[in-house]
């Protein structure tokens, strides 16, 4: 399992964060292989806003948490060829 670290991502706009959580599953994720995305909530529109865009590419929203005052994790699995 791979841990991906958005963190550094806060000041940017949400579509960032999402365009970049997108292209890692793209580039660095295998299909049925399970990672996790740290990202600090500045505004929480961004929990909900990631949880879809996960649905919409077709992979599996695991988890979804909250481990500090600011810091979120998603734990997802990438679809496998025959899913998506």
């Amino acid at each position: 399992m791979k841990r991906f670290d958005l963190r550094h991502l806060r000041d940017e706009p949400n579509s960032v964060v999402l365009e970049r959580m997108g292209a890692i599953l793209d580039e660095s994720v295998r299909p049925g292989e399970v990672v996790i995305f740290m990202f600090e909530v500045v505004d929480f529109d961004i929990v909900e806003q990631s949880a879809e865009a996960i649905k919409e590419r077709g992979d599996v929203l695991m988890n979804s948490l909250r481990f500090n005052r600011v810091d979120w994790t998603l734990v997802v699995k990438r679809a496998n060829a025959c899913q998506a």
